[in-house]
């Protein structure tokens, strides 16, 4: 059995499927990650909470407990990146999982080839954008890079690394207009598709959660038929 590096990235594979945790656990493993299984929503649960992981794998449909109700409790305190894996690909039960602060969402079946690229590409924006200069300050919202989360009078948004990016790039460009393609491409990274929801989703989630801190200076505002923007101005 090839070994992890002592460095290697640690991810978390919850998957009660035994055929598919098996191969799952030795593809990833051959790709050099250091991983670890489990196959109860609980364990699953309990393992995120207790440990540092950089990617988590989740099944929807798991026993012991729903992959979303997982999901929803693990954000309560932590943002690691989160992948849902299930045969569930209608576009409610994607956004379901986007709702819930998923990261990204395969479709079952996909091929361990697809997950390795999903998994390479959010471990390297994660390092990017650990290495990027602290973004700009709108007023007293505070970005925290490394909790990748925003404060506002002492309280935190529990915002996930994907509506944190999304903030982020909003307060980069502030006062400007931003497209639904150039936020696929540079947030969500993918093409736009017009019955793509997941972004207004996320902007949905986003507001909310400023709300939810008494921040009001400035707003996620949509722009009919062009996009949306990061204001202090009445649109």
């Amino acid at each position: 059995m090839q070994h992890s590096a002592p460095n290697a990235p640690r991810i978390l594979a919850v998957e009660d499927d035994p055929a598919l945790a098996f191969h799952l656990q030795a593809h990833l493993r051959g790709c050099g990650y250091d991983v670890t299984a489990s196959a109860d929503g609980n364990e699953g649960l309990r393992l995120a909470e207790e440990e540092d992981f950089d990617l988590i794998l989740m099944d929807i449909l798991l026993s012991g407990s729903n992959g979303l109700d997982v999901l929803q409790r693990l954000r309560e305190r932590r943002r690691v990146p989160v992948i849902l894996m299930s045969a569930l690909g209608a576009e409610q039960d994607r956004i379901a999982g986007f709702s819930k602060g998923a990261d990204d969402y395969l479709p079952k079946p996909f091929s361990l080839g697809e997950l390795s690229v999903r998994i390479e590409a959010i471990l390297r924006r994660v390092a990017y954008e650990r290495c990027e200069q602290p973004p700009l300050q709108q007023d007293t919202l505070i970005f925290d890079e490394d909790r990748s989360d925003v404060c506002h009078g002492g309280q935190w948004a529990q915002l996930t690394s994907t509506e944190y990016r999304l903030l982020e790039t909003f307060s980069r460009h502030g006062e400007e207009v931003l497209s639904k393609a150039f936020l696929y491409q540079h947030v969500l990274h993918r093409g736009y598709a017009q019955h793509d929801r997941s972004l207004d989703m996320h902007v949905s989630n986003v507001r909310r959660k400023l709300k939810s801190i008494a921040y009001t200076s400035t707003r996620l505002e949509s722009v009919w038929g062009k996009g949306y923007v990061l204001t202090g101005r009445e649109y």
